[in-house]
């Protein structure tokens, strides 16, 4: 993908080709995480919605290989940093070099230069450079000795974090979760997709291995057509509704700010286009709740799940 973007608009698809390329997409990215079709249903909501995805699970569950099928999926460039207590900020966004034959400096960009990183173990990094991280997610650009630069227009980060109780592990501040759009975890698969994965793993061709359906402009044209899903007076009033009620739920100690608020709408109107709809339904906001509330929200009482669902159940749903 280009990491520079377009001045020229960009062509309006049609609902079939905007099904059709979603449908690409599932098609690969089920293919390459076998028997997990909601996680993979809130990843492309969350990358429709222009977001970034928090993973909190056990290791060897296939955060890799599904960052990688992705950004094959999306004919991206996939760049992985492993974070560690020496990492430096520019190691993330790129430094300046004297070219020692020219006397000029020419930069070097980091792994944010690409277009879907894997962020691992984000929270073994300092504080210092988890901030690195700021501007890339929110800007989608990182300014580099006083200069900005452009990151892909569909930059998607991807990280997994250790428990904090884990040696060397810094918790994430608040202001760092809000910037992701949603906490998931895979867990373990059924037993028949572990037999399909011993089965694969005997076969001389790689069957994990994402083909790219897409292009950049793609990606643009289907988080462009997010926009235009429809959200009715009454839906908007039930999302504040729900917004509110985390602000005064005994359970959270910080309820939902307003950033978090709109990214729940665009989550859920991603998550109606995939759904085939072209207007916000309550059970759209209800289907990404909890992985949308659950990266900002933390419960002082109860879990968190538990908490979000009470918020769910104590507000009225709108008839459309």
């Amino acid at each position: 993908m280009n990491t520079m973007t377009t001045t020229e608009p960009l062509a309006t698809p049609t609902s079939g080709d905007i099904q059709a390329w979603i449908g690409g997409l599932r098609r690969e990215l089920n293919n390459v995480l076998l028997g997990k079709t909601q996680v993979v249903e809130l990843l492309l909501a969350s990358l429709l919605a222009r977001g970034h995805v928090l993973f909190d699970d056990l290791p060897g569950l296939g955060k890799t290989t599904l960052a990688k099928g992705l950004a094959k999926a999306v004919g991206g460039k996939f760049m992985r940093v492993q974070c560690t207590p020496d990492l430096l900020p520019s190691d993330v966004t790129g430094f300046s070099i004297l070219n020692q034959k020219t006397r000029e400096f020419e930069f070097r960009p980091g792994p944010v230069f690409s277009d879907v990183l894997l962020a691992d173990e984000i929270n073994r990094a300092t504080p210092r450079t988890q901030s690195a991280l700021f501007e890339a997610m929110a800007e989608r650009q990182v300014t580099i000795d006083g200069e900005p630069q452009s990151l892909s227009p569909s930059f998607l980060v991807l990280a997994t974090q250790n428990p904090v109780e884990s040696v060397g592990a810094y918790p994430l501040p608040e202001a760092q979760l809000d910037r992701f759009t949603m906490k998931l975890k895979i867990g373990y698969p059924d037993r028949a997709s572990e037999l399909e994965l011993l089965s694969r793993s005997r076969k001389t061709t790689n069957d994990f291995e994402a083909q790219a359906v897409l292009h950049g402009d793609q990606i643009v044209q289907l988080q462009q057509a997010v926009t235009g899903v429809a959200v009715e007076q009454s839906v908007r009033e039930y999302l504040l509704d729900l917004a509110e009620c985390t602000r005064n739920h005994r359970s959270f100690p910080l309820g939902l700010s307003p950033r978090g608020l709109l990214q729940w709408q665009r989550v859920a109107q991603a998550y109606a286009m995939l759904n085939e709809r072209n207007f916000v339904i309550p059970e759209d906001i209800q289907a990404v709740a909890a992985p949308v509330l659950s990266v900002r929200l933390t419960s002082n009482s109860i879990a968190t799940d538990q908490a979000i669902e009470s918020v769910i159940a104590s507000v009225s749903v709108p008839r459309l």
